[in-house]
């Protein structure tokens, strides 16, 4: 695969931060994200779905359509449903879990996200280990809340100044990168999501509010929208 494109992670940053380059061959009208878990049933699904539907309430159809939003398993359950607590957690927060259907974490996966976001530091670390340059775009979903929370939004593109909101997307991705150095959490485990896989109704609760509650800045600062 070849370059197709050089940018420079200066934008969507604060004065004084670096800036780093990294290479794009990836189509611009269109952006992925990759949400991945272990088993491809509980977490990730919950974070797909939840996904979708924030950004379909916050965008436009055509703009919404421009981001993919997808979900894959270290351990894929290859085939399966989500777990019947994490459909009955999405039921709660008005959000569709039909028809969801789990895979394992394939090269092509990876090779297709403009951002991949992950349950653990393990999960990243299998994504990263991967190559294909993932190491760039490759998060904990909650190291990149984190991130997001310290960027200026209005050093971002915005997209009601006819600039597509994948072009928004990408600058957000290429910030949070160049802070990831930075900005460290106050301990490993505050960047996870634990995994709630055979647990009670109780514990899928926690984890779609925890990652709920991670996802809004996440979507907010992607369109330039906040939740209503």
């Amino acid at each position: 695969m070849t370059a197709a494109s050089l940018h420079g992670l200066g934008s969507g940053l604060g004065p004084g931060l670096p800036a780093y380059v990294t290479v794009s061959p990836r189509p611009l009208d269109s952006f992925r994200i990759l949400f991945v878990c272990t088993g491809n049933v509980c977490r990730s699904p919950i974070a797909e779905r939840l996904t979708r539907h924030e950004l379909d309430t916050r965008l436009s159809g055509t703009a919404a359509g421009r981001i993919v939003v997808e979900s894959a398993g270290t351990w894929g359950h290859e085939g399966a449903p989500m777990e019947a607590h994490a459909a009955t957690v999405l039921g709660e927060y008005g959000v569709d879990s039909g028809g969801f259907v789990g895979r394992e974490l394939l090269d092509e996966h990876v090779v297709d996200a403009d951002l991949v976001l992950t349950a653990t530091l393990d999960h990243r670390a299998q994504v990263i280990s991967m190559g294909h340059a993932a190491g760039l775009r490759t998060f904990t979903l909650k190291e990149f809340t984190r991130l997001v929370r310290r960027i200026d939004p209005s050093t971002l593109p915005d997209p009601r100044g006819g600039v597509h909101v994948t072009e928004r997307a990408r600058a957000l991705v290429r910030a949070a990168a160049a802070l990831r150095g930075w900005l460290l959490a106050a301990t490993p485990e505050a960047d996870e999501v634990d995994d709630p896989y055979g647990a009670p109704i109780g514990m899928f609760r926690n984890c779609g509010e925890e990652i709920f509650d991670a996802l809004d800045p996440v979507v907010t600062a992607l369109t330039g929208i906040p939740r209503r």
